[in-house]
């Protein structure tokens, strides 16, 4: 068993590596080590976070962890103040999830301090380079990289950014698990209902936070070249003006079509969104991964997926939907196929898809990778 610090975004920040963090968090104690979490006492100051809060509302399933709120990512008194933190707990091994290079300042002077003294640092990737990539993004990411010891990537295109900026990285490539902690899908007859949809039609869904690179546009746009028994779900909050979405919508001939719930949707509205759907749509002008499409298998739900990033890779190998082109008249192109080819085979795929992406073998595998590095000196 190992002695295990784990310092990232944990409750009561919000959103989908906070839950990927937890999640991981507790396979990791129900495998019998001993696991601390670190966390943020100022994520980000409030005039860079586009959305509406950071952190979860008194609506949303509380996914606790009992952490020591410590780092500030704007206070470098807090990076000294972490490390010492984290060494007096005298750990194996830190854990670091890492997904954008504002961190890498404060992440990387933990992960140098703790490597000074003999302690490791394992480095999950979300993302090596932002969607909304800056010019300091490349150099910041690789000084940071070049303190951590062993990666963990979900995907064959982040492993490939990885080695880009550090090719003598020692890796393992592990797809990321399901989001299993949102409960049992609902009839979907009644989770349309709920949300005021025709049961009559095929039912798409756009679900998760709304940024530029991720199409939305685009998708609303194919809405136009579908006939009228297809609807289509948009579901998340947009960081950022949403005018341009409405505009789209409003000049659609399918606006009657499309419904808009604007905001973060709670835990507890998650499987009737994916319940109400018959595939989930992603869009995406880029992307490494997403985070949806794990959800999507939980609920069985087939994906269509543009072929950007690593998108392809989960849906195409493991026939879990289809991939089509990151533009409108290829997205209907796809989801008129999706139709015609029947959901059966989709969810049978899916089901088997669901065996392998346990967070329990995912929690083995970091375990096996950090097992093979050299135990700090002493204790």
């Amino acid at each position: 068993m190992m002695r295990i610090a784990y310092l990232s975004t944990f409750y009561p920040f919000r959103g989908g590596i906070s839950q990927f963090n937890t999640m991981l968090y507790r396979t990791l104690l129900k495998q019998g080590h001993e696991v601390k979490a670190f966390t943020f006492s100022c994520q980000y100051p409030a005039f860079l976070f586009p959305g509406k809060t950071q952190y979860v509302e008194d609506y949303d399933a509380k996914m606790a962890v009992d952490t020591e709120a410590i780092l500030s990512s704007i206070n470098p008194f807090s990076y000294e103040k972490t490390a010492r933190a984290i060494l007096r707990w005298k750990p194996d091994v830190l854990y670091v999830s890492y997904w954008m290079s504002f961190f890498a300042p404060s992440l990387g002077h933990v992960v140098k301090r703790l490597k000074k003294k003999g302690i490791p640092t394992l480095c999950i990737i979300h993302n090596v380079i932002p969607h909304e990539p800056h010019f300091f993004d490349k150099p910041l990411t690789r000084l940071f990289f070049n303190h951590c010891a062993e990666f963990v990537v979900m995907n064959q295109t982040v492993k490939n950014d990885l080695l880009r900026l550090k090719p003598d990285a020692r890796y393992i490539l592990k797809p990321h698990p399901l989001y299993s902690q949102f409960g049992a899908k609902i009839a979907q007859t009644e989770a349309q209902q709920r949300l005021g949809l025709d049961s009559c039609r095929k039912t798409l869904l756009f679900f998760g936070l709304i940024r530029d690179y991720k199409g939305l546009d685009l998708l609303i746009q194919a809405m136009s070249l579908l006939d009228d028994s297809y609807q289509l779900i948009i579901a998340g909050e947009s960081y950022g003006d949403f005018t341009k979405y409405r505009q789209l919508i409003d000049a659609s001939s399918a606006k009657e079509r499309i419904f808009v719930w604007n905001r973060y949707i709670s835990d507890h509205e998650v499987p009737v969104m994916f319940s109400a759907a018959d595939v989930l749509v992603t869009p995406y002008r880029s992307a490494t991964q997403s985070g949806v499409i794990p959800i999507a298998y939980h609920f069985e739900t087939p994906v269509l997926a543009t072929n950007v990033g690593g998108l392809k890779e989960s849906i195409e190998k493991p026939g879990t939907g289809l991939v089509c082109l990151p533009q409108a008249d290829s997205l209907a192109s796809g989801i008129h196929k999706m139709f015609q080819s029947g959901a059966e085979v989709f969810v049978e795929n899916i089901r088997k898809e669901k065996k392998n992406l346990s967070w329990e073998a995912f929690a083995e595998a970091l375990v096996q990778l950090a097992e093979t590095l050299p135990a700090p000196a002493s204790r």
